[in-house]
């Protein structure tokens, strides 16, 4: 019994044995391919500024799981972000094998696993997201894992893997508290078309226990902080809902490539058909309404849509041949260009490689931008007392790149956590100030220049790119009080 032949009864599916010499080379291949690139074009923007983080429970922004893993990496390898993409390499990796043990989950035999795992493998999650070490990084491997402790729950008639979907869910609270829109989703759908039954089994009841009870500490964090992550959550709508409003949909096909979607469409079909896995088709619909009425992030679905892809590989198995094999060697090679650091960064700006992929353009020029901000610190700095001449960023990613490339340079910046991580000392009456609040902070001061504009040198239109560096003297307010004004999330 499998999707490709649902009927919606409830008999027990028939398991096939692990492809492992099938579906590891694919993994292998990704582990290969992300390792080589791993440091090329450089640290990106959110690297930066979670290695500059000091380990904490928990941040205005995010959860403590990723930022401090990044920052003691980075601690151990400084120069380069090889170490750092480890743990990113890894999680991509993750997600290709725990594709295709979905797709066995579902009844796909040694072929449909194949198909999956090499299917995975070409698509631009695995690049994008596992190129560098970020939030949505980690969620490649705990949103699929949770689906597939609920298929073996489900299929096989184990109801206690429920309570290791509930584990696993509390565990990836630790990375985004999004997770709990996966669960709320999965709640929805059984309460809507079934089996509601499930929302009587004390194996379900025990899974959501036991995701509150890891969750906890998280949970407790954002109560005794007054919730920041929804005045996050807030600012960042506030900034991206337009755009996330319109991207979003985009993405569902980019991300995993124009021919994965004839394949996850089916897939959601077939969960569709089968009485006892519809409810994940609820889900689905959840968190493409979150995303769409959040205006947060764009990229929120991608998580779930490995087990629609699954699905949709073992209801098609019959028909994927050579055509689909040619579909799938051209999405790969797409991906390869388009999600990894391949083309070399003089030639970059002439290609739209850094408009499709915002990890690109965020990864740009960070060295030459410190250089020049350096540069005119030291100019600044002249004989004057350490301390009294500081940087100020607009924004996280040029204050981690000055503590990166400059960690002589005291630099502060008060977006997100850096905010709360460190206000400037009293007597600092000297500020070189970097990026798109000059002109706010122009407003704070006796006297302000304008000494440079920021300049990759490869023709890369990123967020730097001919942003202001100035220098301000003379505070008209003591920073206690200056620095609330300068406050931002976004």
């Amino acid at each position: 019994m499998d999707l490709r032949e649902a009927t919606g009864a409830p008999v027990v599916v028939d398991v096939t044995s692990i492809a492992w010499r099938r579906i590891a080379p694919p993994a292998a291949v990704v582990v290969v391919l992300l390792s080589v690139f791993s440091t090329r074009y450089g640290f990106e923007r959110d690297e930066l500024y979670f290695s500059m983080l000091r380990p904490a429970w928990g941040y205005v922004d995010q959860p403590p799981f990723v930022p401090v893993v990044s920052h003691a990496l980075t601690a151990l390898v400084s120069n380069s972000p090889w170490l750092l993409r480890v743990p990113a390499t890894l999680f991509a990796a993750g997600l290709v094998l725990l594709t295709a043990l979905l797709a066995r989950e579902l009844g796909g035999d040694a072929k449909a696993q194949t198909w999956t795992a090499w299917g995975m493998a070409t698509t631009s999650a695995v690049t994008v997201f596992g190129h560098v070490f970020l939030t949505s990084t980690p969620d490649l491997v705990f949103w699929p894992a949770v689906c597939l402790c609920v298929l073996r729950a489900e299929l096989r008639e184990q109801p206690r893997w429920w309570l290791a979907a509930g584990a696993i869910a509390g565990v990836a609270t630790y990375n985004k508290l999004l997770v709990g829109v996966l669960l709320g989703g999965i709640a929805l759908g059984l309460a809507l078309v079934g089996p509601r039954r499930r929302l009587a089994s004390p194996y379900v009841w025990g899974g959501a226990a036991i995701a509150l009870v890891v969750a906890l500490p998280n949970i407790l964090y954002q109560v005794v902080n007054g919730w920041p992550e929804l005045d996050m959550g807030r600012a960042l709508s506030d900034n991206n809902a337009a755009d996330v409003r319109v991207s979003m949909w985009s993405l569902l096909v980019l991300l995993l490539g124009p021919p994965m979607l004839v394949i996850w469409g089916a897939g959601l079909w077939a969960l569709a058909r089968d009485r006892r896995l519809r409810f994940f088709v609820v889900a689905f619909v959840v968190i493409v309404v979150f995303t769409f009425v959040s205006g947060t992030q764009a990229y929120y679905p991608v998580f779930l849509l490995p087990l629609p892809f699954a699905a949709g590989i073992v209801a098609m198995e019959r028909h994927l041949g050579r055509v689909w094999a040619a579909l799938f060697a051209v999405n790969g090679l797409v991906t390869f260009v388009l999600g990894l650091p391949v083309v070399p960064v003089a030639a970059l700006g002439s290609t739209p490689i850094p408009g499709i992929n915002q990890s690109v353009q965020d990864s740009i020029g960070w060295p030459t931008y410190v250089g020049q901000v350096g540069r005119v610190y030291d100019e600044a700095r002249g004989g004057q007392d350490p301390g009294t001449v500081i940087v100020y960023t607009s924004n996280y990613g040029e204050a981690g790149a000055v503590h990166r490339y400059r960690p002589d340079i005291p630099v502060y910046s008060a977006q997100n956590a850096l905010y709360d991580q460190a206000v400037p000392p009293a007597d600092a009456a000297t500020v070189v100030v970097v990026g798109g609040q000059w002109q706010q902070v122009h407003r704070l001061f006796d006297s302000c220049r304008l000494s440079t504009r920021l300049d990759n040198g490869v023709g890369v239109d990123n967020e730097e790119q001919g942003e202001p560096v100035g220098v301000c003297h003379g505070p008209r307010h003591s920073w206690a009080t200056m620095w609330p004004r300068l406050r931002h999330l976004d």
